[in-house]
């Protein structure tokens, strides 16, 4: 597939790319992008949710009433789980919701959701540029030219530009990344994938 090469004020530079077979052109596996993203969701959990078992409340450990002849359940503690105020029986504990997920299959969800990308003709590429200065009327203004403002975008650069992320980080629907430390879930979640030209070469050597 070949895609041409703008420039980030929507100019087309008149040359094309051709995107990489070896990642843009498997076929797409929905099981893998699947278990990739739950892996990833669930490692952004805190999983810091707490409640307190009897041993933990404040109270009395005096025996609320005699054993026998009261016609009700026996009860030895102020701080059971069937009383208000008690304890909680098998609460939510602080736990890492984190699971391994073997590397070939989270490659191969990354290609997938490039693919998928690719085929919705959702990936622009721009030759490699930079900011002068960190201004985020920089980029809404590159974004418009591309006429991608209105969309959730994911701007995907080669080596850390400053100058690039400083302005697009106050952006709400407008996020910067390394192709290095590309995922599938931030390549799914973004409506259209601007890719640098340099940045293709680093896709290619992570994923091929």
């Amino acid at each position: 597939m070949k895609l041409q090469v703008v420039t980030y004020t929507g100019v087309d530079t008149g040359r094309e790319v051709i995107l990489p077979e070896a990642v843009f052109g498997v076929t797409p596996n929905d099981h893998a992008i699947y278990l990739d993203v739950k892996q990833i969701l669930a490692h952004r959990r805190q999983g810091t949710h707490k409640t307190k078992e009897k041993s933990e409340i404040t109270g009395s450990t005096r025996k609320i009433k005699k054993q026998k002849g009261t016609g009700t359940a026996r009860a030895g503690s102020i701080k059971s789980p069937i009383f208000r105020g008690g304890g909680r029986v098998f609460g939510p504990m602080p736990r890492a919701y984190g699971f391994k997920l073997n590397k070939k299959t989270k490659q191969l969800a990354r290609k997938s959701a490039l693919v998928y990308k690719a085929q919705e003709a959702a990936i622009t590429v721009l030759e490699t540029f930079s900011f002068a200065s960190p201004k985020t009327k920089d980029y809404v203004a590159m974004l418009n030219s591309l006429e991608v403002g209105a969309m959730k975008t994911l701007l995907v650069l080669a080596d850390v530009d400053k100058h690039i992320v400083l302005a697009g980080r106050n952006l709400k629907q407008a996020k910067v990344g390394l192709a290095s430390c590309l995922n599938t879930y931030d390549i799914l979640n973004a409506s259209r994938l601007l890719i640098s030209e340099n940045a293709l070469a680093v896709i290619t050597e992570n994923l091929a």
